[in-house]
């Protein structure tokens, strides 16, 4: 089983944590990004990233600095967005890490596939950026299905807790050896579900957390998930789509 999940915008390096172990799988791919990226100017870039002129400033300076084999941090603790936050990865255990390591891959639109464990540096480039170079316009035809490919030899079960964004570099490839099982975290408001951007974030890092602490292997064990006053939905879910739905959220609105 692997379970895939999206990288974050927000990145730091801290060279002073765990050591990685390893460089990413699709390193020299990366190399071929980051000479497209240096040669955009600053308008381009900023266009690209969609950002303000601080973000752009700041990952302009990345990209001419860069080194793909220096002072390098774990994925796992580089990334810091919600989801990252709500994993809390600093708090586990040498098993949970462990169990991180083998199971868990980030995918990203300037690694491609990353381990927990591998030494990866700040960059800001989203799989959907239209960053276009020889025989492709986008991150999506440029990894093409490379990256299912190296999921589905790892695996033949997928547990879903990426974008939309991510997940499309996967679910076009899924086949009938492959059994792909995306989890939905949703409110039933007027008889609607309704997905929360940033309570769905929280979810899916309490979900891999859940799921290290108790080491599942099976991923009908993933049901028993009750996060955030989550709950399993039997009757709104599938062989392929995992419903949950949060019990008495009145006093848990969220403004995104």
């Amino acid at each position: 089983m692997r379970i895939i999940i999206s990288p974050a915008k927000k990145m730091k390096t801290d060279t002073d944590i765990l050591e990685y172990r390893q460089v990413p799988q699709f390193l020299s791919e990366s190399q071929s990004l980051l000479a497209l990226l240096r040669k955009l100017n600053y308008e381009e870039a900023k266009a690209l990233w969609k950002c303000n002129d601080a973000i752009a400033t700041l990952n302009m300076q990345r990209i001419q600095e860069m080194e793909l084999t220096r002072n390098l941090t774990p994925a796992i603790f580089a990334y810091e967005g919600i989801q990252y936050q709500y994993m809390a990865p600093g708090i586990f255990q040498t098993e949970e890490l462990e169990y991180l390591e083998q199971h868990l891959r980030v995918l990203s639109g300037f690694y491609g596939i990353v381990r927990p464990f591998d030494g990866v540096v700040p960059y800001r480039l989203e799989m959907q950026a239209r960053l276009g170079g020889p025989g492709f316009r986008t991150l999506y035809e440029f990894w093409n299905r490379r990256l299912a490919d190296q999921l589905f030899a790892e695996s033949d079960t997928i547990v879903n807790l990426a974008s939309k964004e991510y997940s499309k570099c996967i679910s076009p490839y899924v086949g009938s050896h492959v059994r792909m099982v995306s989890c939905v975290f949703a409110q039933e408001i007027g008889g609607k579900l309704v997905e929360r951007a940033t309570l769905v974030k929280m979810a899916r890092g309490e979900m891999v957390r859940f799921m290290a602490e108790r080491q599942i292997t099976c991923v009908e064990d993933i049901k028993g998930f009750s996060g955030f006053d989550f709950k399993f939905a039997e009757a709104l879910s599938d062989e392929n789509t995992y419903v949950f739905i949060q019990q008495k959220h009145e006093q848990k609105e969220l403004v995104e």
